[in-house]
């Protein structure tokens, strides 16, 4: 199954779950509960930490949710795992066994908010993490639970800057029309291959 946010990301091929971690959270489970999916593609946009310039597409199947005031120790989680990496064990029957098999796969982070402080932002390259997404950690969770395995393919549409909403508007109609053209092509590909 494809998802994505919805709002104003949305495409043909993928279910909307809902913007931000939580509506996300409870809508996927709901669509899990009724008729659980053999796999979970999320796509959508990111911010770059730094790493990634606009308009890059990158491939995930790790997020994490880590907000900007545990990284100035400024609160703690009594969160056990907060790092989700999905199942390498995937299915050769899913398009999601076609992704990179990296080492060090591109680590997503969730939040409810935005990073807009540069660098804060490339504090999370120290721990791998190069993207920010709203709701990717939500897909990863709601897959843990259910034993889903989960993947997310994203563009960059911004740095997380001073400029960053500007920047995501500005850039996001172009972004949306690049992530589907790589889309189809992907899709092609692991048809032609699984044919």
């Amino acid at each position: 199954m494809i998802v994505c946010a919805g709002s104003n990301e949305t495409f043909p091929f993928a279910t909307p779950i809902g913007v931000g971690l939580c509506e996300s959270a409870v809508n996927l489970t709901r669509l899990a509960l009724m008729s659980p999916p053999e796999f979970l593609l999320f796509i959508g946009s990111a911010g770059s930490y730094g790493n990634h310039d606009i308009f890059d597409i990158v491939e995930s199947k790790a997020a994490s949710q880590i907000e900007l005031s545990y990284l100035m120790k400024k609160s703690y989680t009594p969160l056990k795992n907060n790092v989700i990496v999905s199942d390498e064990n995937v299915s050769r029957e899913t398009p999601l066994h076609h992704f990179a098999n990296e080492k060090h796969p591109v680590i997503v982070n969730s939040s409810n908010y935005i990073t807009t402080d540069m660098e804060l932002a490339r504090r999370f390259n120290k721990f791998g993490i190069g993207l920010e997404n709203m709701e990717f950690y939500s897909v990863m969770q709601v897959g843990q639970i259910f034993d889903i395995p989960c993947g997310g393919i994203f563009i960059v549409t911004n740095f997380c800057d001073e400029n960053a909403h500007r920047d995501f508007l500005h850039n996001h109609d172009e972004a949306m029309h690049r992530l589907t053209n790589y889309l189809h092509k992907r899709i092609s590909n692991i048809e032609a291959i699984n044919s």
